[in-house]
């Protein structure tokens, strides 16, 4: 584990050897340890604890926005001494992926979104979508209790029973395996209110300045990821000039754990 320290001088942790060129991992939740991302089948891999999570400080709660938290991302980058970096963020860390790009374009050689969060570009994703991603599950042993689950959610009654019995719908698979698998990676709940607080995203700037950006991109989706289906996904490729749109088979919101080694085959693709 590196440490060091931010521009309001809390103190943050990263994980994993620097190298030469690392790709620098954001994790999602928003704001949920990114000991999650430990598992990633990936080379030369830092993964970064955002204040308030995993080994970083926490610091003041008007700080976990995450156009602010854009400047965690810049400090990690002059300590590490590098003038670019490759950037993978995940889920919510997407957002804080594309926020970087917008704001530092000529650090980022090379950007890897992996079932990005869509807010930051302002792109909705309503219920519709999400529910004809769900019905295409109806063969699944596990669907005909679940789906009644998702319908009480999408009905507003939202309960934390509701979202564990959904829990199927974020994986490609969902055996014995995936569902016994270590969830001991806790989210910062009063940060994760403040990640996308009032003030956090401009989607109509941060489209503005996606237009020019001059960086190489792959955007990642599951087939069958409930978070960010397809035809969303499509659309947020659209915005970025340099996007290579890659769906992976049979993949949820984590695809790495659905088929570690197609996920490898594509990342690592990128140039």
């Amino acid at each position: 584990m590196g440490t060091f320290s931010s521009y309001d001088g809390t103190k943050l942790a990263y994980h994993g050897l620097a190298g030469d060129d690392p790709l620098i991992c954001l994790p999602g939740g928003p704001m949920t340890a990114s000991s999650y991302l430990a598992v990633l089948p990936l080379e030369n891999m830092l993964r970064l604890d955002l204040r308030g999570t995993g080994e970083s400080e926490g610091a003041a709660l008007e700080t976990y926005r995450a156009d602010r938290q854009v400047e965690d991302v810049e400090a990690l980058r002059q300590h590490l001494g590098l003038d670019q970096i490759r950037l993978l963020g995940h889920s919510a860390g997407g957002s804080l992926a594309i926020l970087y790009a917008a704001r530092y374009p000529r650090h980022v050689k090379e950007l890897v979104l992996v079932a990005p969060s869509a807010r930051a570009v302002g792109i909705d994703i309503t219920n519709d979508d999400r529910r004809a991603i769900a019905h295409s599950r109806s063969e699944e042993p596990w669907y005909a209790e679940a789906i009644g689950w998702f319908e009480e959610i999408w009905a507003g009654n939202e309960t934390p029973e509701a979202w564990e019995r959904v829990a199927p719908f974020w994986h490609g698979r969902w055996d014995d395996e995936i569902s016994k698998l270590d969830d001991d990676h806790p989210t910062n709940e009063q940060a994760a209110e403040e990640f996308y607080a009032e003030g956090a995203l401009d989607p109509a700037s941060t489209r503005a300045a996606l237009e020019n950006l001059d960086v190489p991109t792959l955007l990642l989706v599951g087939e069958v990821d409930i978070a960010l289906p397809l035809n969303r996904a499509r659309e947020f490729a659209g915005l970025l000039p340099h996007a290579r749109l890659v769906i992976q088979k049979a993949a949820g919101h984590t695809p790495w754990l659905d088929d570690p080694e197609e996920f490898a085959a594509i990342v690592q693709r990128i140039p």
